[in-house]
């Protein structure tokens, strides 16, 4: 099983908007981004099934998203805890989903924010995971978290 920890696009400069930031939405290069990651992501799903995608509720990660479920006839599943800050209940979140045997052999994307993917990196390199590829979270990046045996045994950045 694989867990991909996507950061969603680029959405412009949140001191420009008005508005709540989670309404926030992807400006343009976000958009080329999102429309571009099902292909970034065919050669890690490597002929496995694509299981499921869940994302913060910020309009900006729905719409990242978007287009890799459309290209898989998945709906996206909104998840509290992938929202901004919530950097302990992904870590868990991600521990839950490496120990259910119900999506072994199978790939499930998780898609949220730059504070919260480099702590979810460091809580399972500190469980003990492999790291490789570089460090990074660049809009639109993906982390592979490889997991055997219920537990992520390797983190690889693909930006």
């Amino acid at each position: 099983m694989s867990i991909l920890l996507v950061r969603h696009g680029s959405a412009g400069d949140p001191y420009r908007w008005s508005g709540d930031d989670a309404d926030r939405p992807l400006d343009a290069g976000g958009r080329d981004q999102a429309d571009r990651l099902p292909d970034a992501v065919g050669p890690v799903l490597s002929g496995r099934t694509l299981a499921a995608i869940h994302s913060s509720r910020a309009v900006r990660c729905l719409q990242t998203v978007g287009p890799l479920a459309a290209r898989h006839d998945l709906a996206v599943d909104d998840d509290p805890a992938l929202f901004e800050g919530g950097s302990s209940t992904t870590t868990e979140l991600v521990r839950r989903l490496a120990a259910d045997p119900s999506v072994d052999g199978r790939v499930v994307v998780l898609c949220s924010h730059s504070d919260v993917i480099p702590d979810v990196v460091r809580d399972v390199v500190a469980d003990g995971a492999g790291l490789s590829g570089g460090r990074g979270c660049a809009y639109a990046s993906v982390w592979e978290l490889t997991v055997a045996d219920g537990a992520v045994t390797h983190a690889h950045y693909h930006q």
